[in-house]
């Protein structure tokens, strides 16, 4: 996997990093128009609506879903920028908006390829694609797939998208024994911080010297999810 995915891999940290690291990171480069069409893709209860609202008061957030899901399916506010879709046709126009997020959703999409090409139509010429998916999570809310980072690199090709970076998320071996006790509440701590795996790997890499972005890959090989960012040719 290393030839294949190291021109996305970043050298100048090896954290693992949640999908609010590339919101703030994009918040610091984007350039703020008079108005930032932002698309929460796949957004169930809507809880990215506030995020962005609070980054900027040009932002004009739409949560788009599936009519059922367990997810959408538990929303306690309506908001009502909230629309649905068949999985596949976004209903906007070309061109529309700047930001597409998208926070572990791609695995529960039965047609990611048309979605993503779906993706590409409605971003603006300078616009990002952000998320986060899964590479090596158990079942989980009817998800279809789990993505190897590599995988996913082909697909953002396929869609003419230009893929920028990958980075690693929460190890699997934490999500596979925080399933197997029932997903207690106490493992929520390592979607925001450094979870065991990964942070054995960064002692041991530090202590036999391995360059940053050689740790950044040995975390992708064993992370339960992992971080995008892309962005429209």
């Amino acid at each position: 996997m290393m030839n294949v995915i190291y021109k996305f891999i970043p050298s100048d940290h090896s954290k693992q990093v949640s999908l609010d690291y590339y919101v703030e990171k994009l918040f610091k480069v984007i350039r703020l128009t008079d108005k930032i069409n932002v698309l929460d893709l796949g957004c169930g209860r809507g809880e990215s609506q506030k995020h962005f609202t609070k980054l900027s008061s040009k932002v004009h957030w739409v949560g788009l879903d599936i009519e059922n899901s367990p997810e959408v399916n538990s929303r306690i506010e309506m908001f009502d920028e909230f629309q649905s879709f068949d999985g596949i046709n976004i209903p906007f126009p070309d061109n529309y908006f700047n930001i597409v997020y998208s926070k572990q959703v791609l695995e529960h999409v039965r047609y990611p390829r048309e979605l993503l090409s779906e993706v590409r139509r409605v971003l603006k010429s300078d616009g990002y694609f952000i998320g986060s998916t899964s590479h090596l999570e158990p079942f989980h809310s009817l998800s279809y797939w789990n993505f190897t980072p590599y995988g996913f690199s082909e697909l953002i090709e396929e869609a003419k998208l230009k893929l920028l970076e990958l980075r690693p998320g929460i190890d699997s071996l934490t999500l596979i024994i925080r399933r197997g006790l029932g997903s207690p509440n106490f493992f929520n701590i390592f979607f925001r911080k450094e979870s065991p795996l990964n942070l054995l790997i960064s002692i041991i890499g530090k202590i036999i010297g391995l360059p940053i972005t050689k740790i950044n890959i040995i975390k992708l090989l064993f992370c339960g999810h992992f971080v995008f960012f892309v962005r429209k040719k």
